[in-house]
């Protein structure tokens, strides 16, 4: 599925769509360019998740945990890891069963992790934003989207 994002309200929509459907042990990839859009989405899907605290981008720690009322939101970006040894490093795996994992960059994590709830892949070419959405629930967010 491929939708322009007209505004903010759209990439909002989509969080809140996207939170509807998300359950615990959930993997949603996250593709693009920077500023285009990743962080400012997991930014509002935590909070339709349930969490309350401010959601900022782990650039710089990887990893960054919040808290949903039932389980734990890990927020890694790999962008400046260098292969998946490092990304298998990380313990991502130990993570994934009970909480809800979102991973910026995740091409190095592909082939260590399950097929992901969500693909997401934003695109920014200066003037518009788009999205193609792919995995399990790509189908019921097409459905809904209007």
């Amino acid at each position: 599925m491929q939708k322009i994002l007209t505004d903010e309200k759209d990439t909002i929509k989509l969080a809140e769509m996207s939170a509807d459907l998300i359950k615990k042990g959930d993997v949603i990839f996250l593709y693009g360019e920077l500023g285009a859009g990743k962080t400012f989405y997991t930014r509002h899907l935590c909070r339709y998740l349930g969490v309350t605290e401010p959601v900022s981008s782990p650039s710089y720690v990887l990893l960054n945990q919040y808290h949903a009322p039932d389980y734990i939101v890990n927020h890694l970006d790999l962008y400046r890891l260098g292969d998946a040894d490092e990304v298998f490093a990380l313990g991502i795996t130990e993570f994934l069963e009970n909480n809800v994992t979102i991973i910026e960059w995740p091409l190095l994590a592909e082939e260590l992790l399950p097929f992901p709830a969500l693909k997401i892949s934003f695109s920014y070419d200066g003037e518009t934003r788009a999205v193609e959405i792919e995995g399990k629930y790509s189908k019921e967010l097409e459905k809904i989207w209007h």
